[in-house]
């Protein structure tokens, strides 16, 4: 015999379907309707044999979950202190709570990991089979889904969904949660209404699209922002933006628009800024290219220091072709990569920026010179005696440079000399 909340659902489900409501859209017009189901359904348990529901308000709550949401991971999609859901295999369902890892009591079965996944890629355009066992794709709160599938995993597919939650829209707001100082953020404030080139770098899940995201929200109004992203991240508050996504290849094998297309078309929609969440591949040669072109620009990159992050930058150019060589690369690294803000967390999960170096543009022996303008020492993020390229930039955009950098700590003197 079916429980009082499988019936409550198969007739939720039928109102639906019968009143032609999507339940991805009108997720409003689905709660209305799973309350007056229930109303009905308790009005009629009292002159019917139907089955009576145990906990009626957590029952209606599930049935909604089921059909406008995704079903049981819905509860750790609602939970603001999640950050990310990830599925091993059916009866091990992990969440990351402030950095760490727990595994949950949710067991699941193949079908519903099966049937979640099919649900959630329904509104993205994206697809899943034997010819494409990956897929990236974004649910329709913003975060982000991935999913790799048998024979590529052992037996199960492997599904992670990393939410996207801006809470954290401004520099300002990152200085209030202590990421940064408050010097360290007028001086990136005051690069970014300048012009320079910044790249933002660090390790998984260290907060690198929300530093890009406040940086972004920097920009002064006046300029237009293209954007270029794997899945849509970024959220800039300008009142001139366009965004961009990459699409995969259809099921004839083609149609797919990688980054590096996205770069070169957003060339040709007249950008101020060109943004893009994060170089990988190739596509780092063309936004080198267009960074040299005078187009200022900014990404974020995987890397263990602001050093590795320029070596890396270095490197990735080298998979667009044999023609591409350090000797073209390398110097126009350093011509192009103004700064770099270096990121990483603590084992409690707290994310801060590490340092902040400039790129002074000289090479010796293809080693890009650097120099260091805020170091974190002692659990704070201090200031150095470096100061960045192009003070004539700061200087064009009304920046009085040496006041908003400050002096270097007393410490860090004492210590150089």
């Amino acid at each position: 015999m079916r429980s009082g909340r499988a019936v409550l659902e198969a007739e939720v489900r039928e109102l639906v379907r019968r009143r032609g409501i999507d339940p991805v859209t009108e997720q409003g017009t689905v709660r209305r309707l799973v309350d007056e189901a229930l109303g009905d359904y308790l009005d009629r348990t009292l002159t019917t044999d139907l089955p009576t529901l145990v906990d009626p308000l957590a029952d209606a709550r599930a049935v909604f979950d089921s059909v406008a949401g995704f079903g049981p991971l819905q509860p750790f999609l609602d939970d603001s202190s999640i950050e990310e859901i990830w599925i091993n295999e059916p009866g091990r369902v992990f969440v990351a709570r402030r950095g760490r890892s727990e595994l949950t009591t949710l067991v699941l079965t193949a079908d519903e990991v099966a049937q979640l996944v099919e649900r959630m890629l329904r509104t993205s355009g994206r697809r899943l089979d034997l010819s494409t066992p990956f897929v990236d794709a974004m649910l329709p709160d913003g975060s982000r889904l991935h999913v790799v599938i048998p024979s590529i995993t052992r037996r199960h597919m492997a599904v992670n969904i990393r939410k996207f939650v801006l809470g954290l829209g401004s520099l300002e707001e990152l200085v209030s949660v202590g990421s940064l100082t408050e010097q360290a953020a007028r001086f990136l404030d005051a690069s970014v209404v300048a012009g320079l080139n910044v790249l933002v770098a660090g390790g998984t899940q260290s907060g690198k699209t929300t530093m890009l995201n406040a940086l972004c929200n920097a920009i002064p109004a006046r300029e237009r922002i293209v954007t270029v992203e794997e899945v849509f991240e970024l959220q800039p508050s300008g009142p001139d933006v366009v965004a961009m996504q990459t699409r995969q290849a259809n099921l004839e094998g083609s149609g797919e628009i990688p980054l590096r297309r996205l770069v070169k078309e957003a060339l040709r929609m007249r950008p101020s800024r060109l943004i893009v969440g994060e170089v990988r591949q190739e596509e780092c040669l063309d936004l080198l290219v267009a960074l040299n072109s005078g187009l200022p620009g900014m990404c974020t990159l995987h890397a263990n220091s602001a050093r590795e992050a320029l070596v890396k930058m270095c490197t990735l150019p080298l998979l667009a072709g044999e023609n591409v060589t350090a000797g073209f690369v390398v110097p126009t690294v350093a011509a192009s990569v103004d700064l770099v803000v270096h990121l990483g967390s603590d084992a409690a999960g707290h994310r801060f920026v590490r340092e902040i170096v400039g790129v002074t543009g000289r090479v010796e022996g293809d080693v890009i010179e650097i120099t260091d303008l805020f170091v974190r020492h002692g659990g704070r993020l201090e200031r150095r005696e470096g100061f960045p390229p192009h003070p004539e930039r700061y200087e064009a955009a009304g920046v009085d440079l040496i006041r908003t950098l400050g002096r270097a700590a007393p410490a860090m003197l004492a210590r150089e000399a």
